[in-house]
């Protein structure tokens, strides 16, 4: 059976991947991970969303990772800003780890197709989002397991206004845009509207929908 593992969320990018996901794949499982993020409702969404899709939902837990890691998606004491290297939201090995569990857990059920909704167009600099990790990662993870996944990046040279048109073409638009938690400040749909997060996301989607009008007129 032609089986997949979304490294799920149950943000933007990951819930389009999600969606991506079902259209390719006869069968379809998410997988959420609890790494100590300050705002546990992610997960409360990421299992609403996965229930409304009617898809497998699994929450491992890698809270281990915030207690070992200093970021502002871990630690309410850090602020939210550029950072010196890095915005202070990097979480270190983030998705080394994700996409090494998730390669554990699809080898116990079969499933040789991974889905990451990482990004290195419309991203903050994260070195773990970049094509290249990915590819590497994706080497040794068949090494690692003697095992041939794929991890496919869907979204990884699209522009987030490109991405709100693949979820309108994938027929979640709204879906995704009222029913997601991108926020980093914990509010779902359009967000707080300040924060990075927020703004890169209001950024897309407006362009999108300025993209779209236009066409419509035409």
């Amino acid at each position: 059976m032609n089986k997949a593992i979304v490294v799920f969320s149950g943000g933007q990018d990951s819930t389009t991947c999600l969606l991506w996901a079902l259209k390719k794949f006869d069968e379809v499982v998410a997988v959420s991970f609890d790494y100590g993020q300050r705002h546990q409702r992610e997960l409360d969404y990421a299992k609403e969303i996965a229930n409304q899709l009617n898809v497998a939902h699994h929450v491992m837990d890698l809270s281990m990772l915030g207690q070992i890691t200093a970021n502002a998606l871990t630690r309410d004491d850090i602020e939210i800003e550029e950072g010196e290297n890095y915005p202070t939201t990097f979480v270190d090995g983030r998705n080394h780890l994700f996409l090494l569990m998730a390669g554990i857990f699809g080898k116990q059920i079969d499933a040789k197709h991974i889905i990451t909704g990482v990004c290195e167009t419309d991203f903050s600099g994260y070195p773990d989002c970049r094509d290249t990790f990915v590819k590497s990662m994706n080497v040794t993870l068949n090494l690692s397991m003697d095992e041939n996944f794929v991890i496919h990046t869907p979204l990884m040279f699209l522009t987030k206004a490109e991405t709100w048109k693949m979820a309108d073409e994938l027929g979640g638009l709204d879906f995704v845009r009222y029913n997601t938690l991108t926020c980093y400040e914990g509010i779902v749909g359009d967000g707080c509207g300040e924060c990075p997060a927020c703004k890169l996301r209001a950024r897309g989607l407006d362009e999108y929908l300025a993209e779209k009008g236009d066409a419509s007129d035409e």
